[in-house]
């Protein structure tokens, strides 16, 4: 078996290459990495598989300016080179979208809702679309379609991801949503089962079950809060990403608030197992913060400053409103 990888520079990959290279018997299976920006060797044409673990790396896309849906093209058109008979993509669970009215678990027939301000997520429901073209334009051909939950390990973890996590737990309790913590080595475990048991069709990727907000808050540590009316928060939030002072970038927010989690049913089905805990993986991938160390009563105090902080950010906001409307009204 040749296996092709495309996008394999990040920390996925390199798991990947070392599971195939350990599930290969003698010469069973031939990994090929395929340089970035350039074509892969012809003497690997009549492949048997190219799988993308580029376009959901979300760091690099962004990085390099690059779309997800251009980058899943050209893994589409470098298989159709190789004349490689399975595609094996990893999208994310975000395609589902973060919604109040998600059933909890999500399963692989619910209806792909991205966020319409999340480029990314609205990004890999295309590429997905593109993947089934391409397998329904030839009957010998199969494609699996990966769908993890948010992907972490200690120092393994994207930016997005710190986004994300930085961002659950963090409102009152009743309204924190469930989140999932999957472990990339399980994430890269799936891949080489997508790959050895040439699965065909859409699987979520996810440990069993979920964790609760409160957890994630305990997990994490309670920190000093800064409470802002909803809007202004989201109006502070995107400044902050905007000149990299802070985690949340513009479109994400609604994937800190609303669930998304998925069932791992079928994949299970299939014979992947989890081996790592949403909390395990959790506990491994972030540190604890700072204010963990701070007396009870240092906290109370950061709280108090913090209110104040807020209350006078609130009135100078209404201030410029204020003055806004009445320079309107003389004009």
């Amino acid at each position: 078996m040749i296996v092709v990888l495309t996008g394999a520079a990040g920390a996925l990959g390199g798991r990947v290459i070392d599971r195939l290279r350990a599930h290969a018997q003698g010469d069973a299976i031939e990994v090929v990495v395929q340089p970035p920006g350039e074509a892969v060797d012809a003497s690997v044409v009549g492949c048997d598989v190219v799988v993308d673990l580029g376009s959901s790396d979300h760091d690099r896309r962004a990085a390099r300016r690059e779309s997800v849906t251009e980058f899943a093209a050209e893994t589409l058109a470098t298989a159709d080179r190789l004349r490689a008979t399975q595609v094996v993509f990893v999208s994310s669970a975000m395609v589902y979208g973060a919604r109040a009215n998600n059933p909890i678990p999500l399963t692989e027939e619910a209806t792909l809702r991205p966020d319409v301000e999340f480029v990314f997520a609205r990004q890999l429901a295309s590429a997905e679309e593109l993947v089934e073209q391409w397998r329904l334009s030839d009957r010998s051909r199969a494609t699996c379609v990966l769908r993890p939950a948010l992907s972490l390990a200690a120092g393994g973890d994207s930016r997005l991801a710190t986004a994300l996590v930085s961002g659950f737990g963090r409102r009152l309790a009743e309204a924190d949503p469930p989140s999932q913590y999957l472990h990339l080595d399980d994430l890269a475990a799936a891949v080489v089962l997508a790959v050895t048991q040439r699965l065909d069709g859409l699987y979520n990727v996810a440990p069993d079950g979920w964790v609760a907000g409160e957890r994630v808050r305990a997990l994490s540590g309670e920190r000093p809060r800064l409470a802002l009316p909803e809007r202004l928060g989201e109006f502070v939030a995107g400044l902050r990403w905007r000149f990299q002072r802070g985690p949340i970038p513009p479109g994400l927010l609604p994937y800190t608030l609303e669930p998304w989690v998925v069932s791992n049913g079928r994949l299970r089905a299939a014979g992947w197992t989890p081996t790592v805990t949403n909390e395990q993986t959790y506990v491994e991938s972030t540190e604890a913060p700072w204010w963990t160390t701070v007396s009870p009563k240092r906290r109370q105090e950061l709280a108090l400053g913090a209110g104040g902080a807020a209350a006078a950010l609130v009135a100078v906001v209404v201030g410029i409103v204020i003055r806004r409307r009445i320079n309107r009204r003389r004009g």
